[in-house]
């Protein structure tokens, strides 16, 4: 089933395949398209991945978490996010962007000594910081923030986007009980804590109309105490397929995890497809597309998902770091990636790209 072609809502996908969203830190230090990023995307696209989706795009200044990661909080970066979308068509690919806010879990650092904005002050035990309650006029600054940053990503010709919707960034943090303890319109009970999302969801709707997809990356679990569990993730997946999501990718996790959204030492096949069982029960509750990632690195297994009914497309980051053409090698023979999830590549601060360390 792997190589099987795959279309949903106006995407024609060539493989069930797909390079989930993965920090590059080959834009420049004002958030622009270079050439090393767009080169990258090129060998993606020659690589034969079915759909792409670029690295955590900036929607506003106030949710940097990251250097040299690729903006979208201005029309002037249209232009370059353009020859990106354009350079990946020209080889046939496919390309969406993400769309994102890091919430708590921006650096003051990045953001001129400003605290990081959250729904709650809740200390980050990860990051040693203390984030700062956003305000109800910096909520709705930011949901426009988002509507905005999507229609400037239809301009700039990318086939969808995605909202960052996991791993302890601001859309997440908004739906965890753990990070929002507000008691107003945006939390307190589960209805609420979802509202942030729904507004976010129906004002990038509006500004991009309905015939272009809007798919989201999303926890099925925190993992950690008090945080979202796989029954309000459900709940929220269904939430999201009424209001007219086109794909849902499940993940987990977020800095407080402790490596547990991105496991280290996957070294055989059941120590794969972490997230598998959270990806069934949303495909059993779901009719939209159903995508999983999380330490997926052989073939058999990635056809064995699939199989069982436990995904519809398979993402994957890590591996494509080493080997961008990996899809390639599958569709040729290989039975699995060389990557052995040694997370060197996540070791942003020592890299000058994120790359294998292991091909150094």
């Amino acid at each position: 089933m792997l190589f099987e072609s795959f279309s949903f809502s106006g995407l024609n996908l060539k493989n069930r395949l797909v390079r989930s969203a993965t920090y590059e830190k080959r834009a420049d230090e004002d958030g622009f398209v270079t050439e090393s990023l767009t080169e990258l995307y090129e060998d993606l696209s020659r690589g034969g991945i079915g759909l792409m989706i670029t690295g955590n795009a900036l929607v506003h200044p106030s949710g940097r978490s990251i250097r040299r990661m690729l903006c979208i909080h201005s029309d002037i970066y249209i232009r370059g996010l353009r020859k990106l979308s354009s350079a990946v068509h020209d080889i046939g690919g496919v390309i969406a962007i993400q769309l994102t806010h890091g919430g708590r879990q921006s650096f003051p650092i990045l953001l001129g000594g400003h605290d990081p904005l959250a729904p709650s002050a809740v200390y980050d035990s990860a990051t040693g910081i203390m984030p700062r309650a956003m305000t109800d006029t910096e909520i709705w600054k930011i949901v426009d923030a988002f509507a905005d940053a999507a229609r400037r990503a239809r301009i700039a010709g990318f086939d969808a986007v995605q909202i960052h919707g996991a791993h302890g960034y601001l859309v997440s943090e908004f739906l965890s009980p753990y990070t929002n303890r507000r008691d107003d319109y945006w939390g307190g009970d589960e209805e609420r804590r979802f509202h942030f999302l729904e507004e976010l969801y129906k004002a990038v709707r509006k500004e991009v109309g309905g015939d272009y997809p809007v798919m989201i990356k999303m926890n099925c679990d925190d993992l950690i105490e008090g945080g979202l569990e796989s029954g309000g993730a459900a709940a929220i997946a269904l939430r999201l397929e009424e209001l007219g999501i086109d794909a849902i990718e499940v993940s987990g996790g977020m800095y407080e995890s402790k490596g547990k959204t991105s496991r280290q030492d996957i070294l055989s096949p059941d120590q794969e497809a972490y997230f598998r069982s959270a990806g069934g029960v949303f495909k059993k509750r779901l009719k939209v597309p159903v995508m999983l990632v999380g330490g997926m690195r052989s073939r058999a297994v990635m056809e064995d998902v699939l199989q069982k009914g436990e995904a519809d497309l398979i993402c994957l980051s890590r591996p494509l770091i080493r080997e961008p053409d990996l899809p390639n090698k599958f569709r040729a023979g290989k039975a699995a990636a060389d990557c052995i999830s040694c997370n060197g590549c996540m070791d942003f601060e020592k890299l000058d790209i994120v790359k294998c360390i292991q091909l150094l």
